[in-house]
């Protein structure tokens, strides 16, 4: 298999992990804030990136000038994505954050346009525009009002799709310079101090200092964060690096939305969720849009070859 299949792969296998880890944070945060559950994520997320380090199975050579190339990586994704996400739900609906992060795709391809000079068809752009419309169409018929929606809450959302679109811009960007462990490995180790200052911050002030590791005490909250750790932060990194390093950047966003079919498939096969007529509708929509991104449906036209020209002895 050539190195575009394999960067498939990872895609797919990417976009199912993605998909299932929203069943896990729904049933982490009926124990903690979505800060000390970040905390804790990325706290597994780092000690299962130094196991094969520390037992010499993989070789960290990252200097100083490599650390500042990567910081803002780092900086976006997944301080930024996160911080923003989490106060921006703060003052609007996950519904209405729904249907903006529902554009990264888009935000994707226009940053990849100007600051890698990545090109896409016209059919490339139709169809991520069909899969963001597809994913907007499901909210909509949920009866989601966007426009009830917070203006701060809305901006904050929108810097987190902002700052997962950069994200995939600025590793496709590093192609070569780094291996996928590289970029993961900084990227969590810098998510792990962000939100565990963070929450500790937030615990000293509210004094519950004391109950900062209680979660971890609940089998439900434990097993979430292990797989969120483990399979949604670090996982996820290895893989989606490893596919940007081969894929155009908006070739890989697009299937952020198809997580979203993934994720309803998920609500009602665990959690009993019912699956409506435009649900099914959006999900086929949404498919289609991933597919006809990845595929040409009319061939490219023929390049008209020109005979040399002949010079003529007068």
């Amino acid at each position: 298999m050539n190195q575009t299949g394999k960067a498939y792969i990872a895609t797919l296998v990417y976009t199912a992990i993605i998909g299932f880890s929203f069943l896990f944070v729904k049933i982490s945060l009926t124990t903690a804030s979505p800060l000390d559950t970040l905390a804790h994520r990325f706290t597994i997320s780092l000690l299962a990136a130094l196991i094969p380090v520390a037992l010499g199975k993989i070789k960290l050579s990252l200097g100083r000038k490599d650390l500042l190339a990567i910081l803002p990586i780092a900086l976006l994704y997944p301080a930024g994505f996160f911080l923003f996400q989490t106060f921006g739900l703060a003052y609007t609906t996950s519904s209405a954050a729904g249907i903006i992060q529902a554009c990264i795709p888009v935000f994707t391809l226009v940053m990849a346009a100007s600051f890698l000079k990545e090109h896409s068809t016209l059919q490339q752009k139709l169809a991520i525009l069909l899969s963001t419309g597809g994913f907007v169409f499901i909210f909509i018929m949920q009866g989601v009002h966007p426009a009830g929606a917070s203006l701060l809450g809305s901006f904050l959302i929108l810097l987190s799709s902002l700052s997962s679109a950069g994200y995939s811009v600025l590793v496709r960007r590093t192609k070569g310079r780094f291996s996928p462990f590289e970029l993961a490995f900084v990227t969590i180790s810098f998510g792990f101090i962000v939100f565990n200052v963070s929450a500790l911050i937030q615990h000293q002030a509210s004094g519950t200092l004391s109950t900062y590791f209680e979660p971890l005490g609940d089998s439900s909250f434990l097993m979430s964060v292990l797989y969120l750790g483990i399979a949604a932060s670090l996982g996820s990194a290895l893989l989606s690096n490893y596919a940007l390093s081969v894929l155009k950047a908006s070739q890989v966003s697009v299937f952020i939305n198809l997580a979203t079919v993934i994720t309803m498939v998920a609500g009602v096969l665990f959690l009993d969720e019912k699956l409506f007529y435009y649900d099914l509708i959006g999900a086929a929509v949404i498919i289609a849009g991933v597919v006809f991104t990845q595929i040409r449906l009319f061939p490219a036209a023929p390049e008209v070859r020109r005979s040399p020209s002949v010079k003529r002895s007068l």
